[in-house]
């Protein structure tokens, strides 16, 4: 298996090089032609959905996950679409972003290019298949991708038709390969690089894999370890817009990165408690909450100490009061996982705060957290959301998935002894 995965790894760098000088005529044309592809494949799609989705019935898992890994035709033309949208941006690659010139008239460019080649690991979300193969490719790189056991067949079907994309434009399809093993060890071996040919490696999944990946990786990773999301409900907050926020928040869809898992609410505002609590709970949400919360509701089950620093991806949420916004944004800090938060207030001064002193790769003033993603910011898709502090911060999105260089122009001019 480590000399097959190898040469995949060659095979992408020869790529990287081909894409890297493509035109964005090319590339475009590639990312519609995938998405026609995957519009004429739907049958063949499906059915290797379906064929998932059956092997998953044998397994004990969540929920969530299944729907995770479930496709209708309104995701498979929702992710189309998607591809179609990627087509649409502007080109990142050759961009200059700074351009100056210094005193011996030497002139310096900072120009954006891409990172290279990068091995995406997933689990068994089928959209990751096509965003990150479209976005790697609007970006110039080659993308090696490793998706969930189960959503195998899925993403293979999808492969299929983003190669056939890349073939029509004139493209090599070793720019976009699925590594074609089930095989765990496939994973560490790309986390050491393939021979130094991986330049980056980005994990979309659960704690589990995003820890594995952090902890082994001998390549430059961008990643969140999770998603623990906070609504603070400020004093100052409307009730109408809080109900909605928080009910959009937790539960429009629960098993998504950007879902919240805690809501705090200002003592200052505890007539909320029970308006919020019982929109969550008729809404199909179990709630558990603090002393005052459960005063409030008795559907309110007691919440645990590893409860608020808990990502449920689920029908849960932990909810309770919190000392003004100095209490709510220590607890953040303390219980947070520096992905995306939001305030709902009306006092601006409270909300200009919370946006400056969370540190969190998102933050939001009277929205909701579930706008946590690449596309509602206009970027067409996402690849994920990085909570680092390097290079990425927030979705990584075609821009993020670029570098660059300094080019020096001159007239012959030589650096005195």
């Amino acid at each position: 298996m480590e000399q097959n995965l190898n040469q995949l790894g060659r095979q992408a760098r020869a790529a990287a090089k081909a894409l890297a000088q493509a035109k964005t005529e090319t590339k475009d044309a590639a990312l519609r032609a995938m998405a026609k592809a995957i519009r004429a494949a739907q049958t063949v799609i499906l059915a290797a959905n379906a064929k998932d989705l059956e092997a998953a019935k044998t397994k004990d898992l969540k929920s969530s996950f299944v729907d995770r890994l479930t496709l209708s035709p309104a995701r498979l033309e929702a992710m189309a679409r998607g591809l179609e949208d990627i087509a649409a941006l502007k080109d990142p690659v050759g961009r200059v972003s700074e351009k100056w010139t210094r005193p011996n008239g030497m002139e310096i460019s900072r120009i954006s290019v891409p990172i290279g080649v990068i091995g995406i690991i997933f689990e068994s979300r089928p959209n990751v298949t096509a965003d990150a193969g479209g976005l790697c490719l609007k970006s110039g790189n080659a993308a090696i991708l490793r998706g969930g056991t189960d959503g195998f067949n899925t993403a293979r079907a999808i492969t299929a038709c983003l190669q056939q994309g890349l073939q029509e434009a004139g493209l090599p399809i070793a720019a976009i390969q699925m590594v074609e093993t089930t095989d765990r060890a496939a994973v560490g071996e790309m986390l050491t690089g393939l021979g130094g040919t991986i330049d980056l490696i980005v994990p979309r999944g659960g704690k589990n894999l995003v820890a594995r990946v952090q902890a082994e990786a001998r390549v430059p990773v961008f990643s969140h370890l999770e998603g623990i999301c906070h609504v603070y409900v400020d004093k100052a907050a409307d009730l109408e817009m809080a109900k909605s926020i928080v009910l959009n928040a937790k539960m429009r869809r629960t098993g998504v990165c950007g879902s919240a898992e805690t809501i705090l609410i200002d003592k200052g505002a505890e007539q909320y408690l029970e308006p919020i609590i019982r929109t969550l709970i008729d809404a199909g949400c179990e709630v558990r909450g603090d002393a005052a919360a459960q005063q409030a509701d008795a559907d309110v089950k007691p919440a645990t100490a590893e409860d608020w620093s808990t990502e449920y991806l689920d029908a849960i949420v932990t909810l309770g009061l919190t000392d003004g916004l100095d209490g709510a944004i220590a607890h953040i800090a303390k219980y947070g996982s520096q992905h995306t938060e939001s305030i709902v207030t009306q006092d601006q001064a409270t909300a200009e705060r919370f946006l400056a002193e969370v540190d969190s790769a998102i933050v939001l003033h009277n929205a909701s957290t579930q706008f946590a993603d690449g596309g509602e910011f206009g970027f067409g898709a996402e690849i994920g959301i990085a909570t680092g502090k390097l290079h990425a911060r927030g979705p990584v999105g075609v821009e993020q998935l670029t570098t660059f260089k300094y080019q020096i122009r001159g007239q012959g001019q030589i650096r005195p002894a």
